[in-house]
């Protein structure tokens, strides 16, 4: 998480911000989007056995156009197809 941190802090200039998502997205003061995707990218990871299509209808809702959203599938998908391998290979985390 520290370097997807990093990654965040450099893009958002706000440490409060990253703190506060780092330490748990769903309490962070994030714009109504932001959440959508979080929750859509944190269900992804965690149970992609139970998206269901109103996932997708609750990105569309906060204002996501369908390609924005096959966008974010891709990148959480590619993310955790990525972290798995290393897992997977026993890769350490680079420092």
């Amino acid at each position: 998480m520290e370097a997807h941190g990093h990654d965040l802090r450099a893009e958002v200039h706000d440490d409060e911000l990253v703190e506060q998502v780092q330490r748990d997205y769903r309490q962070a003061d994030l714009a109504p989007a932001d959440r959508a995707l979080m929750d859509y990218s944190s269900k992804l990871t965690s149970t992609p056995g139970e998206m269901k299509s109103g996932d997708v209808q609750a990105l569309r809702d906060a204002g996501f156009t369908d390609r924005a959203i096959h966008d974010a599938a891709q990148v959480a998908a590619y993310f955790n197809y990525i972290n798995r391998i290393a897992d997977g290979l026993g890769v350490d985390p680079e420092p």
